[in-house]
This record gives C-alpha cells, structure tokens and sequence, in this order.
C-alpha cells in the first residue's frame, strides 16, 4: 500500500494539487451523496471518473439505508444522510446497488432462519425484508434472476426508506433535493439506472454518457 502512496503523490496528487489545495482551503461542496456497497470491486469515484471533492461517498454491506430511528443506537448511515442533506446540502441522492453482491446473496441463503439473528452481518441484512416481501408479491414468471431482483428490490427499498427522514423528506418537497436508484454491472461495467415513475432499471442512455462529458 504503502507503494501505491508513492504513486499517488509522485502522479495523481500531482493531477488534482490545486483541487487539493483548493478543498483544503474552503471544504468541500459536493452535489451528489451516492450510497454504495462496500464491496472492493465497486468504486463510485472509478465509475461516475470523477476527482477529488465532487462526491460525497458512504459505503457499507449491500447499500443499504435503514429507516429513520431516534433510538440511542449508533446510527452510521443515518448520520452519513444527515450531514449529508443538512450541512453540505447535496442536490441528489443516489442508491447504487451492484452485481453478485455478497450481503444480497447472504440475506437470500438465510431468509427466515436464526442466522439473521445474531451476527451483525444478520441484523443488518435484515434491512432487506420488506423488499424480499415486495418481491414474494410478484408472479413468479417475472423473475428471471432472483438474485439480480433483490439487488434491484434492495435499491428501491432504500430508496423508500430514505424518505421515512423528515430532514430528507423536508428537501424534497421543497425541491432542493432528488433521490435516484442505480445499478452497477461489475463484469461488464454496464450501469443501470431506475425509472422514477416505473421503479425499472434501464441502462444508461448514451445520450446521458454524452451530456456528462
């Protein structure tokens, strides 16, 4: 790691000094909170090519964000939203779930068992069971691949609950903030995004690649 540093600092801190320097100086004032899994092999810097101070970024087990609590539990994520929507006022919000996600296949092997119960990989995952319920409503027929449904009923479940934050909620009905789900293809690095209105997944149009760059 430590070889990694030197390469860093000898090419891309050379890249972005000014950048640095600059965030060092005034703090950072991203636009977008993306929410994504922790899993090594899905990193929204890399996917959206964007430098240092242009995402606000929090990572943990199969992109989840629980609903809002005022327990006296410690609340990572809820805590990571906050900041985010009330101190650096992002614009938008973006739940990216991902393929052969672990947390999701975790919660599909041990749906209904004791397992759920006692770790703290369990616990959480348990996050997951309204989306698995939506999902038990749906035909059978329409669900070609189980696994690439709850990656996509993980998504729209966060998504539900990041309204259940009244200071979220709050943003949005004043339209200063918006909420969109994602999609990330680790093999092929397709991105999916949600429909709104249809809550279906679509690859990204090349008009959108076009218009970002």
């Amino acid at each position: 790691m430590l070889s990694g540093y030197g390469r860093y600092m000898a090419k891309g801190y050379v890249r972005h000094k000014e950048t640095h320097e600059h965030l060092a100086v005034y703090g950072q004032t991203p636009e977008v909170m993306v929410i994504s899994c922790c899993d090594s092999r899905v990193t929204p810097e890399g996917i959206f090519n964007v430098g240092p101070g242009e995402l606000f970024v929090f990572r943990n087990v199969a992109n989840l964000v629980p609903p809002c609590e005022t327990d006296s539990g410690h609340h990572g994520t809820s805590a990571a939203i906050e900041y985010a929507v009330t101190a650096l006022k992002v614009k938008h919000i973006v739940v990216m779930g991902h393929a052969k996600c672990g947390g999701i296949q975790a919660f599909r092997e041990n749906a209904g068992t004791s397992n759920l119960e006692g770790a703290f990989i369990g616990r959480w995952i348990k996050l997951l069971e309204p989306a698995a319920i939506s999902l038990a409503c749906m035909p059978v027929d329409k669900i070609d691949d189980p696994q690439l449904a709850m990656e996509y009923a993980g998504v729209r479940q966060s998504l539900v609950n990041l309204g259940t934050f009244p200071f979220v909620e709050e943003a949005i009905q004043n339209g200063s903030l918006s909420l969109h789900g994602a999609w990330f293809d680790i093999g092929s690095g397709e991105l999916r995004v949600m429909d709104p209105d249809t809550e279906r997944f679509a690859p990204a149009e090349p008009a959108s690649i076009q218009a970002a760059e």
